[in-house]
């Protein structure tokens, strides 16, 4: 399992401009949630790989029901992977992953890396 506590300001600043702007309202009631809550809340699931009951609470998390609709919404349309790609691309240009030994759910795995001149 992996530990996550939130994005950073610089991880923050790197993916604030893929969100909508102005999301649509779902009706009358609460205004939207902010997008950097939503965003800690999607990815400490999807990091840690716990279940959506036992997301943290606090004010950098976002309510349960919202980051879980939002989730959906961004695999269908494509925002989630916007997301993804951005922050990889991000650790790749500061030299935070190896490229020839990638690992997922505790798989380790050899890759070629495709147009970074090998």
């Amino acid at each position: 399992m992996g530990r996550f506590d939130g994005l950073t300001d610089a991880q923050w600043q790197v993916i604030e401009y893929q969100l909508p702007k102005d999301p649509e309202k779902r009706g009358k009631g609460y205004p939207h949630a902010p997008w950097r809550p939503i965003c800690n809340t999607i990815l400490w699931v999807l990091i840690t790989g716990s279940r959506w009951c036992d997301v943290p609470r606090g004010e950098q998390w976002g309510s349960r029901p919202s980051a879980h609709r939002w989730l959906g919404r961004w695999q269908v349309d494509g925002t989630l992977e916007k997301i993804l790609t951005t922050l990889i691309e991000a650790a790749d240009l500061a030299g935070l992953l190896n490229w020839e030994r990638l690992a997922g759910d505790g798989f380790f795995s050899q890759r070629e890396r495709r147009g970074r001149g090998n």
